[in-house]
């Protein structure tokens, strides 16, 4: 394993029959099945209806916006089609003084079961709520990820899965719910306890719903690896759009 960052790098060879087993429990809370996803392209501007204010991040309402920290200058939203919906958009915002421009957007995926407030193991629903992104991995090399990434093998889905989903965490992005910042994404701790789910990162699409993470295609990964940049405080702001503008 190489975890490499602006901390420096480092490595570990031989993992534990033990530490692979928690490893495989870690994955497989963003497993499913499915088609591979298409190639990247660009949609238009989230359903829910826009902000006129530019100060404001379109379509997120007061409830969560007032969550997002102060110094944070870079969001990903995720706007989820329906309550009870996988298909989603994701929209990257950077922020210049005061005002919060449109960077890109993707098509993308969200839990088999749509969305919830009170995410647990197993509902295949993604939690509503504003979450920081620290840290990067994935079974393929670094692509010039700007947070500490982790490359190793310890990332691939089991083969027992279908062979849509192989590829699924080649490239993978933690979002911070229910894990410990600043370890490998793929680290087991949960510190709410196992009940409250965990695992939950943007990564590779499968070409349908997950059990909780958001996917997205290769070349968007490969482009918010390379563009969430800690020095900004990112967060990801996410939800069904009913409950984003709330």
């Amino acid at each position: 394993m190489r975890h490499s960052g602006k901390g420096g790098t480092w490595r570990a060879t031989g993992l534990t029959a033990a530490a692979c087993a928690l490893t495989m429990g870690a994955l497989t809370a963003c497993g499913g099945g499915g088609g591979h996803g298409g190639p990247e392209a660009e949609s238009g501007a989230p359903a829910a209806r826009p902000s006129t204010d530019p100060t404001r991040i379109p379509g997120v309402g007061d409830r969560l916006r007032r969550r997002i920290p102060a110094d944070s200058r870079q969001v990903v939203a995720v706007y989820g089609d329906g309550k009870d919906a996988p298909g989603a958009t994701v929209v990257l915002y950077d922020r210049r003084g005061s005002v919060w421009e449109r960077v890109r957007s993707w098509p993308a995926h969200n839990g088999k079961k749509g969305w919830t407030f009170d995410h647990h193991e197993g509902d295949n629903r993604t939690p509503v709520g504003v979450f920081t992104l620290s840290d990067a991995g994935g079974v393929l090399p670094d692509p010039g990820a700007k947070l500490p990434y982790t490359e190793s093998a310890s990332f691939a889905a089991p083969h027992t899965w279908g062979r849509s989903a192989w590829h699924d965490f080649d490239y993978v992005i933690a979002i911070d719910y229910n894990r410990v910042k600043g370890t490998s994404p793929n680290d087991p701790t949960r510190p709410q306890g196992q009940k409250k789910g965990g695992s939950i990162w943007l990564h590779m699409d499968h070409g349908s719903g997950t059990s909780a993470c958001v996917t997205l295609s290769r070349p968007a990964m490969e482009y918010l690896l390379r563009a969430i940049d800690p020095a900004r405080h990112p967060v990801v702001v996410m939800g069904d759009k009913a409950d984003l503008r709330a």
